[in-house]
């Protein structure tokens, strides 16, 4: 019996096969043996919180009101933020809010305009 890839998208050796599907039980992500790896790696974008994939440049809404860390300032609710860059990490978003400068913001609090 041969050995199945690893997970595209975590490295997992624990991936098993299921008819024509691979799948990874850590990760949760599927495909098929004749699936190019690039877009495995698509389907791994950074998305807003509507499900939207976010890329570098876009224009974005911010979905709740944030606290800024060592401050008293408040980020509110539909403050527009244009021109996003997308950095790896927790904090997913590289940006400069107006009136505040630059912030790294996490893509589950924002929407794409």
């Amino acid at each position: 019996m041969s050995q199945p890839p690893n997970c595209p998208l975590c490295s997992s050796t624990y991936a098993y096969q299921d008819r024509s599907l691979f799948i990874c039980p850590e990760c949760g992500h599927e495909w098929s043996s004749e699936q190019p790896a690039e877009t495995a790696s698509q389907e791994s974008s950074i998305r807003d919180a509507n499900g939207n994939p976010l890329a570098d440049g876009d224009t974005i809404t911010v979905t709740k009101n944030l606290k800024v860390k060592g401050s008293s300032s408040v980020i509110k609710v539909g403050t527009k933020v244009k021109n996003i860059r997308l950095v790896e990490g927790d904090h997913d978003i590289d940006c400069k809010i107006p009136g505040i400068g630059a912030m790294k913001l996490k893509s589950q609090f924002v929407k794409k305009v």
